[in-house]
């Protein structure tokens, strides 16, 4: 346990740094908390991908990148003994933040050039109940090289290395409509239309 609050505290060290170099930026939730999402707006460079509800995203199509603030859930819940609770524990504290992730795509000045929302992560279960869903990268070298960025997680938690291994890693999509849909119960009338 003292290995992996040394390494969580250096990543705390070392985020901030991260956070200026990569254009993310936090979006606030309705209680003026920062949200669990950095996001950025990003050009899709992927194949073709149809989602369920009929969204085309195509190359260079704008999406909302989104990334987990993993060091503060880690800080978080890393003393969770049970894998489970701290599953579900995560899962909630995403589940709360999607409302605000709503609002700011909503909001956005380039919303109506918007076609949705992506991640990529490792993480295969429960992304499904929350509406997002699950494709691979085609290009075999960005998977290589997008898991070894997601290793430093790895060893924060408790799973074995087969487990790492066997996780594919997975772009999450969520088409713009979806998200309003599913999140955006209370959102105000978008100026930007």
């Amino acid at each position: 346990m003292r290995i992996r609050l040394a390494i969580l505290w250096m990543w705390k060290l070392i985020d901030p740094l991260f956070y200026l170099c990569s254009r993310l930026h936090y979006i606030q939730e309705e209680n003026k908390k920062k949200s669990i999402f950095r996001v950025r707006i990003t050009k899709y460079k992927g194949k073709n991908i149809i989602l369920s509800d009929g969204t085309l995203i195509c190359r260079n199509d704008l999406l909302i990148k989104i990334h987990l603030h993993n060091v503060r859930l880690l800080n978080e819940y890393i003393k969770m003994k049970n894998d489970l609770n701290r599953a579900r524990q995560i899962y909630k504290t995403v589940l709360r933040s999607m409302p605000s992730l709503a609002r700011y795509v909503n909001m956005h000045p380039r919303e109506t050039q918007i076609k949705g929302i992506i991640g990529i992560t490792t993480i295969n279960k429960g992304v499904v109940p929350l509406g997002f869903e699950t494709f691979r990268p085609n290009n075999r070298l960005y998977r290589r090289a997008k898991k070894v960025g997601q290793f430093p997680i790895f060893l924060l938690t408790k799973s074995s290395f087969r487990n790492f291994q066997k996780n594919k890693l997975n772009y999450l999509l969520m088409s713009k409509d979806k998200l309003y849909q599913r999140y955006g119960r209370s959102l105000p009338a978008n100026n930007n239309q």
